[in-house]
């Protein structure tokens, strides 16, 4: 039997890569000589990048860029010379886990970094760039990452701006003379899976503002901002980033990025498994099996089960799902389009208990998923 094994981390306990190891162990207990495909898989989300680095064989780089506050920090993305590939999370240049509590007010922070990190990649020789957008501490619609690649932005008075969340509104110029002419050369593939427009109601800074540090008042003013910053966008470039599914992802980046980097909004984990060849090894394959932490509602909004789903079908390859915990229905189970699915939590506890024996209960579900298939086959 030939069996995929492609899941997201349990986050907190165990990584896609040991859960691979784990469920291996389940099921060579019961059939030895099964072939087994490793394929963990990402969202495009935090820690994305250790899952794409052995798939790309590429080497981490550093660069120094600047932080959501305009300070000088390292930090590292992943290159592949050979396959003159990059992959760059932006919250590693201006993710709000770069700032204590106190220092967080995406009226003030800057994607100036993220910038910085794909001049670096452009400069390396990279032709393709994958960007990941999630954890972000910024609301400036991308403008610090367009200053770092050569766009300026001017005020009524032609003044350059400071390329931050307060200034949306004063953009009344952006100059494209200087832009770094390597961009233009390059493929850029932007993880999304949230479907936020750029300003309103269900926009960047009404959704998002607030765990951004911005206050009531603020967040209406960035909101503003972002609608003035738009009919710039759209004068000057010929581009509604309003009418864009995710332009407001990342404090307005996935709009900006569009539109300054003629960049291409994805799933994240659709991106993932293309770099991962995901279609390719499923082919011949018996089952799936793929698990998260929990399987629930949000499990189905562009979640690492979701494409896996979405792929095995197309190749009937039935998928089973081996999770943390499981709160969905059972009609909810057969509109998700599971064949199988199993909390692997054997004993009454606190998560902190849970949390200990994962590897064990996964093994043992493992196994006993694996005895079942062979009963079938008996």
């Amino acid at each position: 039997m030939k069996f995929i094994l492609a899941p997201d981390k349990y986050k907190g306990s165990l990584t896609g890569r040991e859960f691979c190891e784990t469920v291996a162990r389940g099921i060579k207990k019961v059939f030895p000589f099964a072939e087994i495909v490793n394929r963990p898989l990402a969202d495009g989300g935090d820690g994305t990048i250790d899952v794409v680095a052995d798939y790309l064989n590429a080497s981490s780089v550093s660069v120094k860029v600047k932080d959501p506050l305009f300070r000088e920090i390292t930090v590292e993305y992943l290159f592949s010379k050979e396959k003159k590939t990059a992959f760059i999370e932006m919250s590693e240049a201006s993710g709000y886990k770069l700032l204590e509590k106190s220092e967080m007010n995406c009226m003030d922070t800057t994607t100036l970094g993220t910038g910085e990190m794909i001049v670096d990649a452009i400069e390396r020789g990279a032709k393709s760039i994958v960007l990941g957008i999630g954890g972000s501490a910024t609301n400036d619609g991308g403008m610090g990452m367009a200053k770092a690649l050569g766009y300026s932005f001017l005020d009524a008075e032609g003044n350059e701006l400071e390329p931050i969340g307060k200034n949306l509104g004063k953009v009344k110029d952006i100059k494209k003379d200087k832009v770094n002419p390597k961009l233009s050369d390059a493929k850029i593939q932007v993880a999304c899976d949230v479907n936020n427009p750029f300003y309103g109601e269900n926009g960047a800074a009404k959704i998002y503002g607030a765990q951004k540090g911005a206050s009531t008042e603020e967040i209406t003013f960035l909101d503003k901002g972002l609608e003035c910053f738009a009919g710039v966008l759209k004068s000057t470039f010929k581009i509604n980033v309003q009418q864009i599914a995710g332009a407001g992802a990342a404090g307005g980046l996935g709009g900006g990025a569009v539109v300054f980097l003629n960049a291409e909004l994805a799933s994240g984990v659709d991106l993932v498994m293309e770099i991962a060849n995901f279609d390719k090894v499923l082919v011949g394959a018996d089952w799936v099996i793929t698990g998260e932490g929990q399987l629930d509602g949000q499990t189905f909004s562009g979640k690492t089960i979701n494409g896996v789903v979405q792929s095995a079908k197309k190749h009937q390859v039935p998928i089973a799902a081996f999770c943390g915990s499981i709160d969905v229905t059972i009609d909810e189970m057969e509109k998700m389009g599971l064949d199988y699915a199993v909390s692997i939590l054997n004993q009454i506890g606190n998560l902190d208990d849970a949390k200990a024996r994962t590897v064990e209960n996964l093994e043992l579900a493992s196994y006993n998923f694996a005895k079942l298939l062979k009963l079938g086959k008996d």
